[in-house]
Parts: structure tokens; sequence; C-alpha cells
């Protein structure tokens, strides 16, 4: 593909570039119901490289595609030390991907990325992440006529085009699933789980959030040693997932962070967050002042919470390895099927599910919630240094 003239891409330095990066979304999804803007705030923090701990062990190269003066579209190329490390590879990651509906302007932004990354000796390149699977990722590729939930992404069925046309294939699907206060676990399932808990004296209690910073240290602990062997998983230090803790402390309901202690100590947790997205829905250009912050507190403290948020996510469920056997993860959904109604989220989304964790994918299908969304991480390969 030939270079358009009066196309050209660069890199993102000043404040001024910064504001163009984060003010391209608004212009793209203008017209789209479906799409949640983003607080651009949340943006800007998550792409600090003095205040996100991420990009101690991670570097990135932030750019803008612009046509006679105009953007037009924006990536972000990271290579994340600790990734590379942990699962042995040489991967460099893209991510923050928007574009108009051309795929000159994509070329040109992947062209870039890929310059950027050829010194560096990568094989691999893998996105979306924005900017790792800890955080946002996936391209979303079923599911256009639904909002996103809380931390999820949301794109233009053309983004998979683009994608698609830079040899760019799928290298996993992430599924979410929805389930709603008429989802049910079998009676045989819901008798083995109160023979669980009182075999094995299992006890499912909320997060204390008077000893908040011990309880997360007690989660990292569970995180840590749950995922240790799935696709894509990166161990997250004490410093990441307290800045992480920090920032969901401000939305999370302690009622739906569960904590499973077997005989008394911690084996399994499962974060589900309030969907928020129903109260950024309504804060269209993103901006805080100077009435945003007025509106997203009362939406999300005053008493027009309960009308707005009546959905949450389920973020994570983590089980320790050596309690695993037990069954627990399935307990824990039994919890979130009585918590969430009883505590005012009659709809929850579980996601995202690797598309090959057959117990897990299983085990909800059972509860007879239904696949909603399909996300997908893709893969293509790297000419070498």
């Amino acid at each position: 593909m030939k270079p358009e003239s009066g196309l050209r891409v660069r890199r993102v330095e000043s404040k001024k570039d910064w504001g163009a990066f984060i003010e391209l979304p608004f212009k793209i999804y203008k017209n789209e119901p479906n799409w949640v803007p983003p607080l651009r705030i949340a943006v800007r923090d998550v792409l600090d490289v003095n205040k996100n701990p991420f990009f101690k062990h991670a570097f990135m190269c932030p750019l803008l595609a612009e046509r006679d003066g105009e953007v037009v579209g924006r990536i972000v190329g990271v290579i994340d030390e600790a990734h590379n490390k942990f699962q042995e590879e040489q991967t460099a990651f893209f991510g923050f991907f928007e574009s108009i509906d051309d795929p000159k302007v994509s070329h040109a932004l992947f062209e870039e990325v890929r310059k950027w990354v050829k010194p560096w000796g990568m094989k691999t390149l893998r996105g979306p992440m924005n900017p790792s699977t800890n955080h946002e990722c996936g391209l979303l590729v079923e599911g256009f006529d639904q909002k996103p939930f809380v931390m999820m992404t949301y794109n233009p069925p053309y983004y998979l085009k683009l994608l698609e046309a830079e040899g760019l294939t799928k290298s996993k699907d992430l599924w979410a699933w929805v389930g709603d206060q008429n989802s049910h676990f079998s009676e045989r399932l819901l008798t083995h789980s109160e023979r669980l808990k009182q075999n094995h004296n299992v006890v499912i209690r909320p997060i204390d959030m008077k000893r908040y910073d011990e309880e997360v240290e007690m989660i990292l602990d569970i995180y840590n040693n749950a995922w240790e062997k799935n696709w894509g998983f990166v161990p997250m230090n004490q410093e990441e997932f307290r800045h992480m803790a920090k920032d969901m402390k401000a939305v999370l309901d302690p009622r739906i962070l569960l904590i499973a202690e077997v005989r008394g100590k911690p084996a399994a947790f499962g974060l589900a967050l309030p969907d928020v997205n129903q109260v950024f829905s309504h804060i269209r250009d993103g901006k805080l002042m100077p009435f945003g912050l007025i509106k997203l507190l009362w939406l999300l403290k005053g008493p027009m919470r309960k009308r707005v948020i009546n959905r949450c996510r389920i973020l994570t469920l983590g089980v320790k390895q050596e309690y695993r056997e037990l069954g627990l993860g399935a307990l824990m959904y039994t919890e979130y099927l009585h918590r969430g109604p009883k505590n005012g989220y009659p709809v929850g989304e579980a996601s995202w599910i690797l598309e090959d964790n057959r117990p897990m994918n299983k085990g909800l299908q059972m509860m007879d919630f239904k696949r909603s969304k399909v996300y997908r991480i893709f893969d293509a390969p790297l000419g070498s240094a």
C-alpha cells in the first residue's frame, strides 16, 4: 500500500498532542449510542508514565495519524518486559487503536509501530492491549448492539477488516456471558454447594473495608497464585495492584467483592464491580468540569444510584491452586446469583472468559448465562531485527 500524500504519522509529545489523542474517539463515536465515553482524566492516568506503575517495567510509543492537519487515527506501541520475561516471549503489544474507516490510515499507523518495534528484536505483534491483559483489552467482534460493561471495550465493526488487512490474525477469543435474576443452578449443584460449605468449613464473606489494605494484599496473593498458568497472564506486583485497588475503591460495592475461606484460610475471591458505565454514558463529553463532576457524584453516590446502576460485572474469579478440587468456583457463582439481585444488581456479566476455558464456560451455560459478546486478541509475525 503506497503512502498517501497529505497523510503523516507522528509521535505524541506535547500536551496539545495528548489532548488530540484523547479527543479522537469522541469524534469517531459521536453518533454511536452504544459507545460509552471514558472519563478523559482516566485515559490520561492510564497512559501517564509517571503515575501508572505498569510503566516501571514497560515502555510505549504513542502515535497520531494526521491528514491535512486533521487527526484521523491513533495507536500506542507497547513493550512489556515483565510479560516477555514471565511468558518467555518476544512480543510487542499495540493498543488504544482508533481510526476512521480508511485502510490507508490504519496501515500508516501499524507501519510506524512496526518500525518502532524492529530494533528491540520482537517476534510478534499482539493486541489490542490497553495496555496489557491486566487492563482493558480485545477488539469487539460480536455484540455491537449492546453497551459494554465497565472496563470492557467497544469499537466500530469496520475495525475488524482494518486489522485483518494488516496481516493480524486471531490469537485468542475472549467471551462475555450475561445472566440475570432468572439464572439458576440445578438443585443437585445447590445441594453440592451446601455440602461443600459444611464438609470443608467454607465461609464466603464480603471484603472488610475497615481492613481494606490488608484485604487487598490477601487478594493479590490469591490472584497471582490462581492465574499463574493462564494464557497471557503476568503477575502484578504490590505497587501495581495497590494502584488499581485505589482506583476501584471509589466505585466498588463491598457486598459483591467476595472472599472465600476454607477452615479460616483465604482460598478464593470474586471481584465484581457495579457497572459504572451506566453512569459514564450520561457524561457524553467525558469531562468532569464544569458540571460533569457534580453529575458523576450525583449518579454514583446520590439517591439516583439505584435507578441508574442495576447491573454489575464479575471481572475476576480466582481460586488458589491447592483448593481447585473443591469446586469453589461454582460455589462463588451461586453466591453471586443470590447476592447480586438481593443487593440491587439483577443483571450481571462474567467477562472476560478465555474461549478454551471449558470448565468456566460450561459452568456459566449450566447457570443459564448467555454468551453476549466476543472480543478478539490478534497476532502478527514481525520480521527479524
